[in-house]
């Protein structure tokens, strides 16, 4: 169903990412490593380029309000170099040694290459806006420039919020979903936005399906967290203890906090450092719960926030179809 739109998209990003000096080409192969284009040396490959439901919203969004999904090419490609700019720098800030099955880009490079080639991303993103098609008016242009950039400031304070809550000793779930609004909801949000301005001036349309990606981020992320605690490592390219390593405060760590056994998990999040046998009362404690039962219902709640949107705006076409289906494989995805 999407094979057309991420070719086409694919077919931008690699426009955008090109290197046109030879004696860059080390450099923007660190970029086409991580966007799973080739290999560490620079061969050509296909590794797992992510799920990218980002740019899919954009297009989608765009083509649901009536426009040329073509149109929002250049922002479906700026939405994607955003998030892969900040997975780049999650990766140095978590210590994370792979991202989607193999190493990551510092794990590669190093830490200074890392920094150096999620900020050319950044400034790339920002390229790519500049090639949205004329037709769409400049108090538009600059409102979804305004869009992104309140979006990518949002995420960063998320990730500030993600980062402060690992070194807390505990967190409210309220706090947790003031940061995932923020590091993963606002991205998504603003997709959707992005991509209905550039096919409609009617400010309810794109308020509404701005509202559809926020919630659907919100699902995102709590389906995220269960994948991180007890998906499969062969499929998500993740191990499942390296989120409770770095004390993430997920929306099931959280939970299990507050019932039965929560005195305990809050004394071991407490500890400055964790042995072997702590790590493995934490995944007791947590598998004695209904924490993963829990999170799933939020999940799936959020996702029925996310598809009331969607029917507000009472359009019906094919693009919403694909944004209706897109609930679901969010929510109940494997990776």
């Amino acid at each position: 169903m999407s094979d057309a739109y991420l070719i086409a998209l694919d077919h931008e990003m690699r426009e955008l990412t090109q290197a046109r000096n030879p004696q860059y080409a080390d450099f923007f192969n660190m970029l086409h490593y991580h966007l799973g284009w080739t290999d560490a040396r620079g061969n050509p490959t296909h590794a797992d380029k992510g799920k990218q439901i980002r740019p899919l919203l954009c297009l989608y969004s765009c083509e649901a309000v009536g426009a040329n999904w073509r149109d929002a090419l250049p922002a479906a490609a700026a939405v994607e170099l955003i998030h892969n700019f900040s997975l780049i720098h999650d990766d140095i800030q978590d210590n994370s040694d792979t991202r989607r099955g193999r190493a990551s880009v510092w794990k590669e490079w190093g830490i200074a290459q890392g920094i150096n080639a999620g900020d050319a991303m950044f400034v790339m993103a920002q390229q790519a806006l500049t090639e949205i098609p004329t037709s769409v008016s400049l108090p538009n242009n600059v409102a979804i420039h305004r869009a992104l950039n309140a979006a990518i400031l949002k995420l960063t304070q998320g990730q500030y919020l993600d980062l402060a809550y690992e070194r807390a000793d505990q967190a409210t779930l309220d706090q947790y979903f003031e940061m995932v609004r923020g590091k993963t909801a606002a991205l998504l949000a603003a997709s959707c936005e992005i991509g209905a301005r550039i096919g409609t001036t009617d400010a309810q349309l794109y308020r509404t399906l701005a509202n559809y990606g926020e919630h659907l981020g919100i699902a995102f992320q709590i389906a995220d967290d269960v994948l991180g605690l007890w998906g499969d490592p062969q499929v998500t390219g993740k191990s499942v203890r390296s989120d409770l390593w770095s004390r993430k405060k997920s929306y099931p760590v959280l939970y299990a906090m507050q019932g039965a056994g929560g005195e305990e998990l809050r004394a071991l999040y407490a500890k400055p450092a964790w042995s072997q046998k702590d790590l493995s009362r934490v995944e007791q404690i947590l598998n004695s719960t209904n924490a993963r039962e829990k999170a799933m219902q939020q999940a799936e709640t959020y996702a029925k926030h996310a598809q009331g949107a969607l029917d507000a705006t009472k359009l019906r076409n094919t693009a919403i179809t694909r944004l209706h289906n897109l609930i679901h494989q969010v929510v109940y995805r494997t990776k």
